[in-house]
């Protein structure tokens, strides 16, 4: 089968691919809309493609063109902003015959939007997930009320751009005038990420929480994978609430008496999934039978297993380099 990687110059991209590229019956293409993105050159010189901005007006149509023409069994996006805009061209994706291994339209607006996000758990989920007190800047919901310090965060957007902290009713009063913010409730405890797998049908089969060690520039360099019964169940509920299938991210927080606090979802894989899949559980693959039709198991355990993360070098003769669009 032939199946598209998009995003191949990130690391959620690349950990696709090198997944991928470990099947016997799977021919890996990989796309990016630079030239320069490393993953591009772990598949062979034929299969490397060059895609638009994922925001650019003909960013869908150049992919499902590219579909058609490439004969694509299946379509892996890895980049937020190319996910609801391919969603939404599930059905264009279809009539040229591929498939889309990614979370559903609205699955993705709940998990991309925080507010959004906020209020569908705290509607679905129990007791095992706390769900911090959000609210709109310049909403009268958000002017008083709270405990400082509190974080102030974008409503849409990954990592951790745009995120401050903001100690005083006075600060907060400042930053009324910006528009898209969140003031949330701090969550004082250590930070954790789930990668969860949930079939077609929404069942999660499988939830690996990891601890961040170390982190450079959003992206995890060192990490473990946890047994922790508590990440497992807060994650697992909180992709049931959304909606979940393929894969997310479910980033998690402890709170001052040790509950798990959500407090973000990223609906898609992660660029540390090379440690989930090295603890036993190869997502990539996984999803790749899922949205194929194949059986995929019930329920996948995995491995207590760390890991610290290096530059690695591609060299290849400069003729192969694609050249500039």
């Amino acid at each position: 089968m032939r199946v598209l990687v998009t995003g191949a110059g990130g690391a959620a991209g690349v950990a696709v691919i090198r997944s991928l590229l470990r099947r016997s019956d799977v021919d890996v293409l990989a796309a990016d809309m630079d030239r320069w993105a490393a993953g591009i050159y772990l598949v062979p010189a034929g299969h490397r493609r060059l895609v638009p901005p994922g925001k650019a007006e003909h960013f869908v149509d150049t992919v499902v063109q590219m579909c058609a023409d490439d004969e694509i069994d299946v379509v892996f996006p890895t980049v937020d902003v190319e996910l609801p805009r391919l969603a939404a061209a599930r059905d264009r994706l279809t009539d040229v015959g591929t498939r889309l291994a990614s979370p559903a339209l609205r699955t993705l607006e709940a998990a991309l939007d925080k507010l959004a996000l906020a209020r569908v758990c705290e509607r679905a989920c129990g007791p095992a997930v706390h769900v911090p007190r959000t609210e709109l800047v310049g909403t009268p919901q958000a002017v008083s009320g709270w405990d400082f310090p509190v974080i102030v965060k974008p409503r849409r957007g990954a990592g951790s751009r745009g995120v401050r902290i903001v100690s005083s009713q006075a600060e907060l009063d400042a930053v009324h005038d910006e528009e898209d913010l969140l003031v949330q409730e701090l969550l004082p405890g250590q930070e954790y990420s789930v990668d969860v797998l949930a079939g077609l049908d929404g069942r999660v089969v499988a939830a690996v929480p990891r601890a961040r060690l170390r982190v450079d520039s959003g992206i995890a360099i060192a990490g473990v994978t946890l047994h922790d019964d508590g990440l497992i169940a807060a994650a697992s509920e909180v992709a049931t609430a959304i909606g979940l299938t393929t894969v997310g991210n479910v980033q998690l927080k402890r709170t001052a008496d040790g509950r798990p606090g959500l407090l973000e979802v990223n609906p898609r894989f992660p660029g540390a999934m090379p440690l989930t899949i090295a603890a036993g559980v190869d997502m990539p693959s996984i999803v790749l039978d899922a949205v194929l039709g194949r059986p995929v198991p019930e329920r996948l355990e995995f491995a207590e297993i760390a890991n610290v993360r290096y530059l690695e070098d591609v060299f290849l003769p400069v003729d192969d380099v694609l050249p500039a669009p």
